[in-house]
């Protein structure tokens, strides 16, 4: 991967080699964010390299028309730029196949990929079968195709009569972008780059690399159009206009007795040979720049809290040589360790359903976080995406809890919670649960059936007996025991005799829901005949 000079670019840069490594660890889905963030700055950076190399083409066939020998330099234009233009649409036709075949986008939100965790469509199509081999025998042959349209280093003489070498091929392969690496895949043992670079790599983690093989590409045609435009004597300096300051924090929380550390940078443009004077400073404190521009401001702060500070950026204009500042405030939080474990449902736990439960921890990565389970309750926890379950067998007592403990470096703690049974569920004929009915209605209905009304968990109920009493006018009543919710035997017949006047008594209505060793008794209802 080659180094950018240009601010912005090499922010970008650094921002993706951080997430790459992060990557290796159990990272939450903010780093699926960060990915999508550093795609996005990086289409961005296209687009201006494609405005600016929209605008070289012209100006170097206008300048090769003052001399006949320099019509050869207006000749390489156009297949510089077909060779870019077809090698960025094959990058993104392996972007498409794959962001195609895991689903695309969510209805929800048309940027976020269905199948943004994918591995296996990266490492069976990128390293299986062969599609990473091939991208990588592409970006060589494009090198070395554009060195092609390079001068060999030649020497020549100069006004004087002395030699004097001209090393453009020598010069151009320093600033070419599109670089492959072949060392560091077999120093590490693996079989392949692209084995290196894609297997069991998140999709949304390819996407960047992808975006930045094209922005290599680009920079490296940038880089050839710069050369012929030199060639002609064409003046392609970038006139500096906007700037700002930019801030980028390894952490914008950080935990007290941590130190603060961020990288500022100026967001703008100059090229190699502009000699453009960069400063920066912090609430007045000038801040030493290292070979790229970068400027590294630490803290350590003593307090919790919000702080902020103010830096300050000066740039000399390479064209007129004027000198401007600009100022721009950031802000991070401080806090301390902590943590919360919270029912994503209900501030109870029941029996016999699961209970789903989120931990975190403040300043703790999540693979350094161990949860576990004790106390009343019979409970026991899991690991269940990304979050975790609770399974609880008997009710606490008054004073009893069921406890989650959470271990993490600096932190031992638990809480505490209640477990209940599941309440008891609503006896009902269809929509009703007593009161006049129609004749009709009332023989409609196939039997008794308990809802669980309010509960927000996936539960269910069956009754598993109750007894029926009809009183019709001026007669005896009649009862039946039914063993089930749905009518059996004895009571179909009873049911079928409902007629004007008759009342029906449901009673000793038996239940069982999930986690109840024995049926439970939820009541009874009245139904008159009308």
């Amino acid at each position: 991967m080659s180094i950018p000079k240009e601010p912005r670019q090499l922010m970008i840069t650094i921002m993706y080699l951080v997430l790459t490594a992060l990557l290796a660890l159990n990272v939450s889905a903010e780093i699926f964010n960060a990915f999508k963030m550093v795609d996005k700055g990086l289409a961005k950076s296209n687009k201006a390299l494609d405005d600016k190399n929209s605008s070289l083409p012209k100006l170097i066939e206008d300048g090769a028309k003052k001399k006949a020998s320099l019509a050869t330099y207006a000749e390489r234009v156009e297949p510089i730029r077909s060779e870019s233009a077809a090698l960025v649409e094959y990058i993104e036709g392996i972007k498409d196949h794959m962001i195609s075949e895991t689903g695309n986008y969510t209805e929800k939100d048309p940027d976020e990929l269905k199948g943004k965790k994918d591995k296996e469509i990266t490492t069976r199509y990128l390293v299986y079968e062969g599609k990473g081999a091939e991208l990588k025998q592409k970006l060589e042959d494009y090198r070395e195709s554009i060195l092609k349209y390079i001068d060999n280093d030649t020497i020549v003489k100069d006004t004087k009569g002395k030699n004097v070498e001209l090393k453009d091929k020598t010069n151009f392969m320093k600033e070419i972008a599109v670089q492959i690496d072949d060392e560091t895949w077999k120093a590490k043992g693996k079989k392949s780059w692209a084995e290196m670079n894609f297997k069991q790599m998140p999709l949304q983690a390819t996407l960047p690399i992808f975006t930045k093989f094209i922005n290599d590409i680009k920079s490296t045609e940038a880089a050839a159009l710069n050369y012929l435009a030199n060639k002609v004597g064409t003046n392609v300096d970038v006139v500096i206009d906007k700037y700002t300051v930019g801030s980028a924090p390894e952490k914008s929380y950080i935990i007290k007795g941590e130190k603060y550390k961020t990288e500022l940078f100026l967001s703008a443009g100059a090229s190699a040979d502009s000699k453009t004077g960069i400063s920066i400073s912090v609430d007045g404190r000038k801040l030493p720049l290292n070979k790229e521009g970068i400027a590294v401001y630490e803290t350590t702060p003593s307090s919790l809290g919000k702080k902020s500070f103010t830096a300050t950026a000066s740039i000399t204009n390479p064209v007129t040589g004027d000198s401007k500042s600009f100022k721009k405030q950031f802000s991070y939080e401080v806090g301390e360790r902590s943590v919360t474990v919270a029912p994503m449902k209900m501030n109870v736990f029941y029996i016999g359903v699961d209970n789903p439960v989120a931990v975190s921890a403040a300043g703790v990565a999540s693979n350094e976080i161990k949860v576990s389970m004790s106390g009343a309750g019979g409970g026991s926890i899991k690991a269940k995406d990304g979050n975790y379950n609770v399974r609880v067998t008997k009710p606490t007592r008054k004073g009893e809890f069921a406890k989650i403990n959470v271990k993490a470096p600096g932190l031992d703690e638990s809480r505490d919670f209640r477990v209940k049974r599941i309440p008891d569920p609503i006896p009902k004929l269809g929509k009703d649960r007593g009161g006049a009915m129609p004749s009709g209605q009332f023989k409609a209905q196939p039997g008794v059936f308990p809802v669980l009304e309010g509960f927000d968990f996936d539960a269910k109920c069956n009754i598993t007996e109750f007894v029926v009493v009809r009183a019709p006018k001026r007669q005896d009543v009649q009862i039946s025991r039914n063993k089930a919710g749905k009518y059996v035997g004895e009571t179909v017949g009873l049911i079928k005799k409902a007629k004007a006047g008759d009342r029906y008594f449901f009673e000793n209505i038996k239940c069982k829901c999930p986690g109840d060793a024995a049926a439970r008794n939820i009541g009874q209802m009245v139904f008159n005949i009308k």
